[in-house]
């Protein structure tokens, strides 16, 4: 290209600055990534509390202004992050909307003002970059928070924050990434003038939903291309069983739906380097796992049991994740004599619901209500199997470190994990792991059982952890093929 391409990517949360799920990670890593290929790349988020001025070496690039907005005095400012591997991360300061304990919830409930940050939010994204004289070739939104952004620049508006009439912001292309069509944005009707949108685009084909205003569907119908993250659920969201009431308007833009798996970061999941484990090992040389697994059940307080696996869980604890099949299926698991390591936090009902097991299952579960990153590399690293039987699942990240620390996955086959997890065929010796199709607790104990079988055949299962070590999901695949639609976007 004649000259590089100006990606501006639009994110509620990123690591390493605030995070509360895997679009954090993607958020994080995809910038650089795209970068290492030559892109341009700007990013903003809000400025939470959790973003650390000192820590991050934040400063201060567009000085405090008072805003006019919902009737209000909004003091705003913003900052910046020193630029790392090519990328600049800009934040949007307005204490009034996000200088608080949570992202997004207090006491699990969504704050009042939601729909006011995430459309002051939008406002002041597009505001910035006129006002740092940096025009994008594509804007790159990710989720509901930011689904109005397509909107402005297809139906320009004039506010007291923002004014794309401005020709600034003509020829901008957008795309929409959906992360988990479950989480839409959904507010009153009565909220739209504030939007500075006309009313006459209030319609079931724009931005109305039941007689409410949707952040998801007007990223859906605005934005110049969509793309969910796995190929698998891309197809999903368009069927009544997994489109959560947005399968017409993807079905409408189907032509305009590509779906691009997550990559992983490869330099902070690897057994070869990783600071948070007990020894160093890889697919050339595997003596360390035998290391790591005696560490892991050691600091769980479980002995170790010849001959049978050690099964890992890291995940939010909830019927999503597919908490409901294991509990329904626990007796026999457990009866197979397994060995289970879980980690995470959910609703109060699965913390009460694990504490029981453990006290049934003292010597073979061991379970912690916390979120733990380095424990987290530590089960990856130490666990035999992993298990994930989400009932649905965009993309899933832990089946794909599970592969590279040798962990084979068992897998419910939907959204990204039927995209990255091969069942084993015994006759063929292909396959990277044990999936199940059928969501139900018969099926999720046959692929565990199928799984303790093969696991004393030491031969055959030293070469399935090694056919998952050496698969490739980093970054730079997946950026590449992002690289490739922002062209045939700007053309």
């Amino acid at each position: 290209m004649s000259k590089r391409l100006r990606v501006l990517m639009v994110t509620p949360e990123a690591v390493p600055f605030a995070k509360t799920g895997g679009l954090a990670d993607v958020a994080g890593a995809l910038p650089e990534a795209l970068a290492g290929l030559g892109c341009e790349v700007r990013c903003v988020m809000p400025r939470y509390r959790l973003v650390d001025l000192k820590k991050f070496n934040l400063e201060q690039v567009i000085p405090e202004e008072p805003q006019q907005f919902a009737g209000e005095e909004i003091v705003r400012d913003f900052w910046r992050a020193p630029a790392k591997n090519g990328v600049e991360w800009y934040f949007l300061n307005a204490p009034a909307y996000y200088d608080r304990e949570q992202l997004y919830t207090v006491e699990g409930k969504d704050y009042p003002d939601t729909f006011e940050r995430f459309t002051f939010f939008a406002q002041q994204v597009l505001a910035l970059v006129k006002r740092l004289d940096w025009r994008p070739d594509v804007i790159h939104c990710h989720d509901w928070q930011t689904g109005l952004i397509p909107v402005y620049l297809k139906i320009p508006v004039k506010t007291p924050v923002l004014d794309t009439y401005d020709p600034f912001y003509q020829g901008i292309k957008t795309l929409f990434t959906i992360h988990n069509i479950a989480y839409q944005g959904l507010f009153e009707k009565e909220n739209l003038p504030l939007t500075g949108i006309d009313w006459a685009h209030f319609t079931f084909d724009q931005l109305e939903y039941h007689g409410k205003l949707n952040f998801l569907k007007a990223g859906l119908a605005f934005a110049d291309r969509l793309n969910a993250v796995s190929t698998r659920y891309s197809e999903e969201i368009q069927t009544e069983e997994f489109g959560r009431g947005m399968e017409g308007v993807l079905s409408w833009r189907s032509k305009d739906l590509t779906g691009i798996l997550n990559g992983i970061d490869t330099d902070e999941w690897n057994p070869a380097k990783d600071r948070h484990i007990a020894a160093p090992f890889s697919a050339d040389d595997l003596r360390g796992k035998q290391t790591c697994r005696r560490a892991l059940l050691k600091e769980e307080g479980l002995k170790p049991k010849a001959g049978s696996p050690v099964i890992g869980i890291i995940s939010r604890l909830d019927a999503q994740k597919g908490f409901d099949l294991i509990e329904a299926a626990f007796p026999e698991i457990m009866a197979l004599g397994v060995q289970m390591v879980i980690l995470g936090t959910g609703t109060p009902e699965h913390h009460e619901m694990l504490t029981k097991m453990v006290e049934t299952y003292p010597d073979q579960l061991a379970v912690n209500l916390t979120f733990d990153d380095a424990l987290a590399h530590r089960i990856e690293a130490g666990a035999d199997l992993f298990l994930m039987p989400s009932k649905f699942e965009p993309c899933g990240l832990n089946q794909m470190y599970s592969l590279r620390y040798g962990t084979v996955p068992i897998v419910h086959a939907t959204g990204g994990l039927a995209d990255t997890i091969t069942n084993y065929d015994p006759q063929t010796k292909t396959g990277n792991g044990f999936a199940f199709a059928n969501y139900c607790p018969e099926a999720l104990v046959d692929a565990v059982k199928r799984a303790v079988e093969l696991f004393p055949d030491r031969r055959r299962w030293l070469d399935l952890m090694r056919t998952g070590m050496r698969q490739d999901f980093s970054w730079r695949a997946s950026a590449s093929r992002y690289l490739e639609l922002y062209k045939s976007m700007v053309g």
